[in-house]
Parts: structure tokens; sequence; C-alpha cells
């Protein structure tokens, strides 16, 4: 069974390793999201996931709600996401936050991840 956090190992957390998603990562769309994808140099044993969401999506609570969404879809589908990969998350700017849910997330993000998982694994 999967611990119920986000540990600070899979995160990102400093600006250079968004930037490094953006430049250098391939880039996968949905109708509310963009995942920028990148395999890391190291490959490391790990993924590690980043969540942008600009205050054009709504005020402070529709953007905290949005990013717990996202971060719990993560831990429930932390098995499916492929290993040595970082992961940055960007909703786009017409997102409707309110009739958002869990649901909703998996349905629009998990045939992202069978998109992204390499041939042969």
């Amino acid at each position: 069974m999967s611990g119920l956090t986000h540990p600070r190992s899979r995160r990102l957390t400093r600006r250079p390793q968004f930037s490094c998603c953006y430049d250098l990562g391939r880039r996968f769309f949905s109708g509310n999201f963009i995942l920028f994808v990148r395999n890391r140099e190291d490959n490391g044993s790990t993924w590690r996931v980043g969540l942008a969401v600009s205050r054009k999506a709504g005020n402070a609570v529709r953007r905290n709600r949005l990013k717990r969404l996202l971060r719990e879809f993560f831990r429930l589908h932390q098995q499916h996401v492929p290993s040595g990969v970082d992961i940055v998350v960007v909703a786009k700017r017409g997102i409707c936050v309110d009739p958002m849910n869990l649901v909703r997330i998996t349905a629009e993000l998990a045939p992202l991840l069978q998109r992204m998982t390499p041939a042969g694994s």
C-alpha cells in the first residue's frame, strides 16, 4: 500500500528544474492540461512532478483545490508513472476549476500516462 503523502523526493522544487522540463521535455496535451515530460540524465529510480497553476485559473482557493486533486491523481497512479522522468503539469488558461474532480482529472491524465510510457515496458 502506498503512503498518503507526496514526499519531497517526488517533487520539482526549483525553477531550473521546471525550466529544463519546459525547454527539453516532450509535450502531451489534454483538454485542460499540458504535461511537459523530460527523461532525466541521472536516470533516477523515481519520478518527480511539478504543478504550475496560474492566477488565471482562479483565486487561491480554486488553485489550491486543483493542485490537491492533481497531487492525489499522481499518488493514486504512481505505479503507472515511468521512473526517471520529471513531469510538469500546467493548467491551461481557460480551465474551469469548479466542476473538476478526481474522476475528471483521471479521465484526462490517465491516457497521457499510457502514452508517455516507453514501448516494451
